[in-house]
């Protein structure tokens, strides 16, 4: 898959890196405090991100080759069979010995903006909205070795446990935090050893999305996951994809040594910057209403900036709480196994009934907006009157409104009137649970001129 251009950060320059500020005891709502991290080497990090062989189970690369024609992968630092898998696939070693190919991170942390891919951008459009397994499935109608066969039966036997409960409404919509709550339910919490019967109650098969934010805002970030679930240890919270493969704790250990690298590149990555005009007078006018407005909880920005890393109540900011209300893998049972595992070592889920307002470093590149991507604009983020009920875009990355700041979009009548599922698929309804578009009315009160010169400042951030 070639791209026509790749932003990806191979070496951060003139990018802040320095650690988050110390809690401010002043600072209107709860703060998360920093804990020690481990360090690591950014170059590494890449290279593992990109050629590494952290998930370990897949379809054996024989049957992949026979029926994807090899490409360009369309990002730098690619080597030896993944130079010509796409960005989004890696070759690895199953326990088994066999090549094997599989989705990587990059499946969900890559996006496209303005026709260019971006390394740590959240996937806008990745489709979640199918049982996967049953791609998978057509995979074993191949002939296979019988170590091929093997591999295979093990990576369609996990992809089936997961399938049924990880499927979203809408594309765009991502299914990670319920894949992770599965894989625990699944899996022994001292050993990792996979069990085919559920160990623990199963989560919901109803997804409670979520829209995948950007790599970059970890620079700044005390906590992981939009309710602050992510506490201690960022690095290994990081490689918990790799429940879907990993069989012991030792193989857990090994990932988890080169994920302290991974987490290095992330906390390096520069930011994107607008790429089109920006009307210098209205960016002046939209600073100090933003910092009236918006800076006690998004932060301050430029050489004396000030993020607070703070938990905003449900109740205050008033959008869909379906998440923070402890869905997916944030249930107590799926926080107490946690715990109890390899994970539990050294970092923790300890959700919170709120969410975290991000930091906004390059927000004009990661609509759609809330923590379930329900606002398609941060013209509409602004002003909830401009918030559709239901709407549907195409999945072009360059279909950029530069005026309203986000995706075109076109309002449309809800799912359950669409007939025809292609379509019903590209529709995004916040009459669905978990999918609301309500609440941060904060720029309400703003007059329409005040909004803009808002709008202006925030492509600048």
């Amino acid at each position: 898959m070639k791209t026509t251009a790749v932003l990806v950060g191979l070496i951060a320059i003139g990018c802040s890196t320095s650690e988050p500020p110390p809690v401010d005891p002043a600072w209107p709502y709860p703060q998360i405090p920093e804990e020690e991290q481990r360090t690591g080497d950014p170059a590494r990090g890449y290279d593992y991100l990109v050629n590494g062989g952290y998930i370990t189970c897949g379809i054996p690369k024989s049957v992949y080759d026979s029926v994807v024609t090899p490409g360009d992968s369309g990002i730098p630092g690619r080597t030896g069979d993944n130079a010509m898998l796409p960005y989004n696939f890696s070759a690895a070693t199953s326990a088994e010995g066999v090549r094997v190919v599989s989705a990587n991170c990059l499946q969900c942390h890559a996006g496209s903006i303005n026709g260019q891919l971006v390394i740590g951008l959240g996937a806008a459009d990745a489709d979640f909205t199918a049982d996967r397994s049953e791609f998978v499935d057509l995979a074993g109608n191949f002939s296979m070795s019988t170590m091929e066969r093997a591999a295979y039966n093990r990576f369609a036997d996990r992809m089936r446990a997961i399938g049924p409960y990880t499927q979203t409404k809408t594309i765009g919509a991502n299914p990670a935090d319920n894949l992770t709550a599965v894989l625990m339910s699944h899996r022994d919490p001292a050993t990792l050893a996979w069990s085919a019967t559920p160990q623990l109650p199963l989560p919901p098969a109803i997804v409670a999305p979520v829209d995948v934010p950007p790599w970059w805002r970890m620079a700044k970030k005390t906590s992981m996951f939009y309710t602050a679930g992510g506490r201690g240890d960022h690095a290994r919270i990081m490689m918990a994809a790799a429940l879907l493969c990993t069989e012991s704790v030792e193989e857990a250990r090994a990932i988890d040594a080169a994920f302290v690298d991974v987490r290095a590149w992330i906390m390096s990555m520069p930011v994107p910057k607008w790429p089109f005009p920006l009307d210098a007078a209205l960016v002046e006018q939209g600073k100090p209403i933003f910092q009236a407005t918006c800076s006690r909880c998004h932060g301050t920005y430029g050489e004396d900036g000030y993020y607070p890393n703070e938990i905003v109540p449900i109740e205050e900011v008033g959008t869909d709480s379906t998440l923070a209300a402890g869905a997916s893998q944030f249930s107590d049972r799926f926080v107490e196994w946690f715990a109890a595992s390899f994970w539990g070592e050294t970092s923790r889920l300890d959700p919170q009934e709120g969410y975290v307002p991000p930091p906004l470093d390059g927000i004009w590149a990661t609509a759609p907006f809330f923590h379930n991507g329900s606002v398609p604009t941060l013209a509409a983020v602004l002003d909830s009157k401009k918030r559709p009920g239901a709407w549907t875009r195409t999945f072009d990355s360059n279909l950029y409104d530069q005026a309203a700041v986000g995706w075109k979009f076109t309002p449309t009548g809800l799912q359950s009137a669409e007939p025809n599922e292609a379509k019903r698929v590209r529709i995004y309804d916040t009459t669905n649970l978990g999918y609301g578009n309500q609440g941060h009315i904060y720029g309400d009160d703003l007059t329409a001129e005040e909004r803009l010169a808002v709008l202006e400042y925030l492509k600048t951030l």
